[in-house]
């Protein structure tokens, strides 16, 4: 499928990543903008993502995030989300100057820690059309205290403040290992499934992805909380899809903030584990993002799509 190279600016950095022009007849489509979760890099099946959206009438713009992968940004390796939520919406501009985007049918994609700004995203920026969340972080604060076992919390609270005192005097950020082998090793995501798939997809797909973030980068996901932005996304559909057996974000936190949205809404709770959805349950979590999209920013004639019955909203 043909992609072509971007780059934008996003007022104080360049990001970089691709488009991926829809397939079918006509001049402009609807455009779908896509980044990745917690310090994974676009190579790290985002083109499958957008290969399917393609398929059906859509364009997908996908971007590297600050600090990550392609794209510029320092200090290399730091994960701020509010940030990142400004560049989403540095990215939907950029769309909307390109010949092949219809400006006023532009939706947002969102997996894991970009599944948590999709939402604020959608909240806060109208010319948003339709959002899709998938295994998302909904609560920071929450979640890191399932993450890290209680007693471990002061130890963790200990380094963030030395770090802060360090980088006061003018020291560069500590850092700390995205993933571990042993899962009660330091680490941003100490969970096994974690520590599989990010090894296991940099082996395969993304040599460019580096096993470390700044330590406040895991501070700074303990003050986030996106599900308070949940309830404002209405009017604009938002279909959120977690996972059974989501052990990194999990799936009770993302159930409770989906009874806070408001119509139109639909949850889709897959099967598997937080990285399962992007393996053996690519094709439904793919399917069901595409219909979504098709059925609320409008679709190609039904030969033109592959088989996959419409998600009606509730």
């Amino acid at each position: 499928m043909t992609r072509r190279d971007i780059e934008f600016s996003a007022e104080d950095v360049t990001l970089r990543g691709w488009f991926y022009p829809a397939q079918g007849p006509g001049t402009s489509h609807p455009t779908i903008v896509m980044a990745h979760g917690y310090s994974a890099v676009k190579e790290m099946y985002l083109d499958r993502y957008a290969e399917v959206f393609a398929a059906a009438g859509l364009n997908a713009l996908v971007f590297d995030n600050r600090n990550f992968g392609a794209s510029d940004g320092e200090p290399r390796q730091e994960i701020d989300p509010w940030a990142q939520i400004r560049d989403y919406r540095h990215a939907i501009t950029y769309a909307t100057t390109l010949p092949e985007v219809d400006v006023n049918r532009i939706g947002v994609w969102g997996s894991s820690y970009s599944g948590g700004h999709v939402l604020v995203v959608g909240a806060q920026d109208r010319r948003v059309k339709a959002v899709v969340s998938q295994a998302a972080l909904v609560d920071g604060y929450q979640n890191f205290r399932r993450l890290v076992r209680p007693d471990f919390i002061a130890g963790f609270q200990e380094q963030f403040d030395a770090d802060r005192l360090a980088r006061f005097h003018g020291q560069a950020p500590a850092m700390v290992p995205v993933v571990a082998e042993d899962p009660l090793a330091p680490s941003a995501l100490p969970t096994p499934d974690s520590y599989q798939w990010f090894t296991e997809s940099h082996k395969s797909m993304a040599p460019s992805w580096r096993n470390e973030v700044t330590l406040r980068s895991v501070e700074m996901l303990g003050e986030y909380v996106p599900a308070s932005f949940i309830e404002y996304i209405s009017p604009t559909p938002l279909l959120l899809l977690p996972a059974v057996n989501d052990v990194l974000t999990p799936t009770d936190l993302a159930i409770a903030a989906y009874e806070k949205a408001r119509e139109p809404k639909r949850i889709e709770i897959l099967p598997g584990g937080h990285f399962d959805i992007y393996t053996k349950g690519f094709d439904q979590s793919s399917s069901l993002a595409r219909d979504w999209f098709t059925k609320h920013l409008g679709r190609l004639p039904e030969s033109s799509i592959p088989t996959t019955e419409l998600v009606n909203d509730v």
